[in-house]
Parts: C-alpha cells; sequence; structure tokens
C-alpha cells in the first residue's frame, strides 16, 4: 500500500508540474488578465464563479482545439429556497444556450472562427471572429465561410437582481454592409412546485434588443440576454438594462476595488492577485430575508454564515476596505450567532442557514466561539464604531468564557473538531481552536476599556492571554518528522499544515523549525501545503494562513518566493483568478473567503497591521531583502483613509510614511520591528 501511494503521489506531483504552464497574462493598462492564445495552451478549459446580491453562477467554459469558444452556465438563485431548506437548498439550474448561433448574418447563421482574445476584469469577456458562407451551396460546398463580424461577449452577474447578464457587440469587419437579425427568443422552465419553499420557479433565458439591424463596414450593434429566476406564484420576469447593469458591476470594480486599499509592490503579479482576491473576498454577499449575509459559493454555501469562512476569514477584511456592505453583512453575522448565547454555555451552531431561519451543528463545537471571538474583536477594533463595539461586545464576552470554561487540565481548550469538520483528526484539543482563542483574548484586551470595562477586565483577559500563551507552547510543541514543531493535537505523529497557526498570532519560539516543516517536501507541493504529510489533499485556506505566518515571523523573503509562486499559479496559471478552496474535494472551487484570507497575507502579513484600538494599530513592516518599496494605499480602517508607504533605508532598516488627510508621519524602524500604536 505504501508503494502504491507514493506512486500516486509521484504521478499527482508530476501531473501539478505539468499544469503549472502559463496561460495569462496582465494588462498593465486595465489590470485584467488576458489569455494567451497558443499551441501550448490551447485547448482550455477553467470554471469561474461570480456573484451579485440575489445571484451567483459558475461559468465552465471552453476554447477547443479550432480555437473556437463554449460555455455551460450553472446558475444559483440562492433566495429561491427549495425543499428540504437546508444549507444547499439553494435553487440550481444549468443553461448551455449558445445565444450567438440563435442569430442571422445575411439571412444566414454565423459559424465561429475562432477565439481572437480572453479577458477576465470583473466579468468574463471573450471576443470571437464569425463567418458566413454562400447561400448557394452547390458549386460552393467546400468554400470556407468568410469571417464577417466579429463578436465580443461579456458575462457578468447583475449587482442587485436575480440574474446573469450578457451583452453581445456584434462588429462588421468586412467590407460590405451586413444585415444581422437579433431574435425574439424566451427560453422557459418551470420547476416541481412541491419542491420549492415557495411552490414553483420560473428559470427563464431571453434577448433584448431584438431586430434586424444593417451594420456598416466597421460599425457595431450590441444587444444582452439575461438569465433569471422568480417565483411563479405574484412575480413577473424583470425586463433589465443590460447596458446599465455592467456599468453597475464596473462601478463596483472601480470604486469598491480600485478605490480602496490598493497594494503596490516590485511584483505586478502580487499586486493583482490582492486586486482579484478583494472582488471575490466581497462580491459573495446576498439580500436575504436575515439580512446580507456572506456566503462562501462553490455552488453548495449560499444564504447562510460559518463560524469559519465568515467569522474568523473575511469579516476582519472589510473595514480595511472600507467596504460598506462588507462591514454590513459582517456586523449582520456576528449579531445572528449572538442568537444563540445563552447562560448555559452550551456551544454556538457551526453554521446559520436557510437566510437565517435555521442552524446547523452537524460537526459538533469545531472551536466556533474561538473563531468568532477572533474574529468580531478585530472586526470591531478596525471598523472604528464605537456603536458597533458596544453591540457585539456581551457576544465577544460569552464567545470568551464559553472557550474558557472547554480548557482540559493541560490549560488549552477542547473542541469536538476543527474547522476540517472530522475530514482529518483533530484530537480532544487542537491548534487551530488553542490559537484563536489566544488571538481573541489579546484583542479583547484591547477593546475593554473602550467599551467602557474597567481595567481589570482587560487586565484578566491579558493574563489568561499570557497563560494560555504558555499552555500552548508546553501542551503542542513537539518533534514532529525530524521538525522541532507543533504537533496538532496529543497523538498526532505526522505534520500538518494548520502548524502555520501559531506564527500568524507571534509565537516565535519554534518558528524555525515550523517554516523548515512547512515549507519542506512533506508538506510543500506546487499547489500548496498538502493538509497532512502523506495525504494528497491540500486546502487554499492553511497554505493562505501558512504565507501570512511565515511573514509574521520575520520571513520575509521565504514567504514572498512561495507567494509570488502561488500567486503566478492562480492568476496565470490553468485555473484562474481566485484563491481556491481544496482538492479533491469540492474542484478547486472559487468559495469567497479563501480570496479573504489572501488580502490578510497583505494587511497583517507584509505590513503586520494589528488593531489595537478604534484609531490606533501596531505596525510591523516585513521588507523582502530584493524590494526597495511597496506601498498600501486607501486603507480606510480606523476612522480614516491613509496610505502606508515604505521605502528602504538600508539593507536592515526602512521609513514608513503614513498619509493621512494631507498629513503626513514619518517613522523610521529596523524592518521587523513593531511599530506600536500608531494614531489616524
Amino acid at each position: 500500500m505504501k508503494k502504491i501511494k507514493l506512486i500516486v503521489l509521484l504521478l499527482l506531483a508530476a501531473v501539478a508540474v505539468k499544469a503549472q504552464k502559463q496561460c495569462w497574462t496582465i494588462n498593465p493598462e486595465t489590470n485584467a488578465i488576458e489569455m494567451i492564445l497558443s499551441d501550448q495552451t490551447i485547448p482550455y478549459s477553467d470554471h469561474i464563479e461570480m456573484s451579485g446580491e440575489m445571484v451567483s453562477f459558475v461559468t465552465r467554459w471552453n476554447i477547443d482545439e479550432m480555437k473556437n469558444f463554449s460555455q455551460e452556465r450553472s446558475l444559483v438563485f440562492p433566495m429561491l429556497r427549495t425543499i428540504p431548506n437546508n444549507t444547499h437548498a439553494s435553487l440550481m439550474y444549468r443553461m448551455q444556450t449558445d445565444i450567438v448561433s440563435l442569430l442571422g448574418v445575411n439571412g444566414l447563421a454565423p459559424v465561429q472562427l475562432g477565439v481572437k482574445k480572453v479577458s477576465i476584469n470583473g466579468a468574463l469577456q471573450v471576443v470571437s471572429q464569425y463567418g458566413i458562407g454562400v447561400v448557394n451551396t452547390g458549386a460552393a460546398r467546400k468554400r470556407a465561410p468568410s469571417p464577417v463580424v466579429e463578436i465580443t461577449y461579456t458575462g457578468f452577474p447583475s449587482t442587485t437582481l436575480p440574474m446573469m447578464c450578457e451583452t453581445y457587440e456584434v462588429k462588421n469587419i468586412a467590407s460590405r454592409p451586413l444585415t444581422v437579425a437579433v431574435p425574439e427568443f424566451v427560453q422557459k422552465a418551470k420547476t416541481d412546485p412541491a419542491k420549492g419553499v415557495d411552490g414553483a420557479y420560473i428559470i427563464q433565458a431571453e434577448i433584448y434588443g431584438n431586430g434586424t439591424y444593417v451594420i456598416e463596414p466597421g460599425k457595431s450593434i450590441t444587444f444582452g440576454a439575461a438569465f433569471q429566476a422568480y417565483r411563479e406564484k405574484n412575480e413577473k420576469a424583470i425586463t433589465p438594462d443590460v447596458k446599465a447593469e455592467y456599468a453597475k458591476r464596473m462601478a463596483y470594480v472601480k470604486n469598491s476595488i480600485d478605490g480602496s486599499l490598493v497594494l503596490e509592490t516590485p511584483e505586478k503579479v502580487i499586486d493583482t492577485e490582492f486586486r482579484f482576491a478583494k472582488i471575490r473576498a466581497s462580491e459573495s454577499i446576498y439580500r436575504t430575508k436575515g439580512g446580507l449575509m456572506h456566503g462562501p459559493g462553490g455552488e453548495s454555501y449560499y444564504a447562510a454564515i460559518w463560524a469559519n469562512d465568515q467569522s474568523e476569514y473575511v469579516n476582519p477584511l472589510f473595514p480595511f476596505m472600507g467596504y460598506q456592505i462588507g462591514n454590513e453583512s459582517s456586523l449582520n453575522c456576528y449579531k445572528h450567532f449572538a442568537r444563540f448565547m445563552n447562560d448555559q454555555y452550551k456551544l454556538l451552531p457551526s453554521s446559520i442557514i436557510a437566510e437565517g431561519l435555521d442552524t446547523w451543528g452537524g460537526a459538533g463545537d469545531r472551536g466556533d466561539a474561538a473563531m468568532n471571538a477572533h474574529g468580531a474583536t478585530r472586526y470591531v477594533l478596525a471598523r472604528g464604531s464605537i456603536e458597533e463595539a458596544k453591540e457585539l461586545w456581551p457576544f465577544i464576552k460569552w464567545c470568551l468564557e464559553y472557550t474558557r470554561r472547554q480548557l482540559n487540565d493541560a490549560g488549552v481548550p477542547r473542541s469536538d473538531r476543527d474547522e476540517l469538520e472530522g475530514r482529518f483528526p483533530a484530537g480532544e484539543a487542537n491548534l487551530c481552536t488553542a490559537t484563536l482563542y489566544y488571538d481573541g483574548l489579546v484583542s479583547a484586551a484591547y477593546l475593554a476599556p473602550l467599551v467602557g470595562e474597567p481595567k481589570s477586565v482587560a487586565n484578566t483577559y491579558r493574563k489568561q492571554a499570557e497563560e494560555l500563551y504558555k499552555a500552548i507552547n508546553k501542551y503542542f510543541s513537539a518533534n514532529v518528522s525530524g521538525f522541532e514543531t507543533y504537533r496538532y493535537y496529543d497523538g498526532n505523529t505526522v505534520l500538518r499544515s494548520w502548524i502555520c497557526m501559531p506564527l500568524c498570532f507571534g509565537f516565535k519560539e519554534r518558528a524555525e523549525g515550523t517554516l523548515a516543516a512547512l515549507y519542506s517536501p512533506k508538506l510543500l507541493t506546487v499547489d500548496g501545503l498538502l493538509t497532512a504529510e502523506g495525504d494528497v489533499t491540500f486546502w487554499d485556506r492553511s497554505t493562505l494562513y501558512a504565507l501570512r505566518g511565515a511573514y509574521v515571523a520575520g520571513a520575509a523573503d521565504q514567504a514572498t518566493k512561495q507567494l509570488l509562486d502561488y500567486s503566478n499559479r492562480r492568476l496565470l496559471g490553468t485555473h484562474v483568478p481566485y484563491p481556491i478552496e481544496a482538492w479533491p474535494e469540492g474542484s478547486q472551487r472559487h468559495l469567497s473567503a479563501e480570496s479573504g484570507l489572501y488580502c490578510r497575507i497583505i494587511t497583517e502579513g507584509l505590513f503586520g497591521i494589528r488593531p489595537t484600538g478604534f484609531n490606533s494599530f501596531n505596525l510591523t513592516i516585513q521588507l523582502p531583502t530584493a524590494w526597495n518599496e511597496m506601498a498600501l494605499r486607501h486603507v480606510k480602517a480606523f476612522g480614516g483613509d491613509f496610505d502606508i508607504e515604505v521605502k528602504r533605508k538600508s539593507e536592515t532598516q526602512a521609513e514608513v510614511f503614513i498619509k493621512n488627510a494631507g498629513k503626513t508621519k514619518k517613522y523610521t524602524v529596523k524592518i521587523g520591528q513593531e511599530l506600536k500604536n500608531v494614531k489616524i
């Protein structure tokens, strides 16, 4: 069996290495990625998820050997609930309708002659040429179709409507006028009313802008299509302005993404993947009966929240972006979990599902209270709102007290599982829960006086954190597979990727051995970290945590090399452009919160921002040796809109400029030195 497993690992490694080829480039003017159309990249197939407040979809698209484009749309309507109304009960439907095939060009069907350009920039855009033959096929049946039109397809979600939208620009590239007929077209499907919470649903595809157009050479016309769903009872199809919907989507990218938290480094790939990660992290928020709810996605997880994906991973990011919808969904998330506080300190649900109407707790205690404590404290400190902080403070205190009551005789918290929910063993007490609890205590000590608590409360949390720090080092420290690192739980004998967690929260004692273990062949693959030594499964979330931890630990050069490799693979490789969930589970879905973790590599790792107050933070700059400068612009946390500029002063020193409201504060620091209590 061991020999077979080794062969499998070697084969998978060979496949992964082969799959590392670069298929995309970055357009420096637009920051879009554009596909390299060559014999080395074609044929090509991929899938990408995009979302709005009322819809999500996964486009599975393909370019074949002839460079012809095709796609299948997997539509998800999170607020159209199916029966049973559980975690996965969003209405889903797939459509493969080929809109272009319905056109008439001079009375003939257009024939695809190949893709000329593919780009992704908040939407999927494909430019293809089409030709037509001749009316009389007798003597000319072997004649190849002549190129006559260039059609630009753009697919994107509506920002607020329950529909996927598409625009089609038809440009005449012939030397004579062309008559193009855009037909009336409606395709409808009706679901079984017994399987819908609200009865039957109608899924509808429709073309907008139909008519017959004469297009002069070099000119073009544009029409739209939309794929939507609605309740048969008391609802009708929406007639959208598809062009306006596209403008709204691009305004979201321009204002919410390119207008805040902008990264500038010498590595364009890292800057651009950071930008794309912001898109995916912040678009997957749904307007449910229970308020705005961030959802992982992946054709499985919508109109629901989890203590890990939302509370722990992505919510602490949104204040840095000043993203109002994200902040609103974060506050709503914690308020939903706070509904389940109880005097008996019974465990929280792992997720709140079905638009907030139900819960799921099938994995028992995953350390969910520790996840919420970590995320909520960081969120409210960076958010800088005393009102929100006071509203969430009782919940934060409850989570910390719940976790304290789980401490075992060694002083570390017990939990039934971890966030992998039993996929891999986690023992009685695991490293994730312990370190998240530790960080929650540290943040709570900063937060307590700000919400009016006496000094004794902050001192208690600070003391508990100090005791826990010692207990974690004592209980989890071990030699595993020859490395002086951490065991993930008592009895763990193989390396686990989550040994990175202490690094993220400032544990230094075993950093060297832990980094050596993480970046050894026992865990590191071309796709990131294996979940466990000797296995083939990888989850991006632990890889992203490990990259953050490597920066916090001061290993900036090593971290940057791995971050650059990872970013090249996710942004410019064979499956783009966002961080993914896992493999083989989930087929590398673009779950949203993983993109939030990518962004936190930069904010909390590379720049080392640690919230300490509503308008203050600690800053630990980890400038890689090969870089002379970097900047993080329009940081909108802590009540400001400020830039952090870093310039190398010497081999070991850097100058840091904090620019806010026309004023500049300058600091000279040793690289890796913590700059305490920076005020905004």
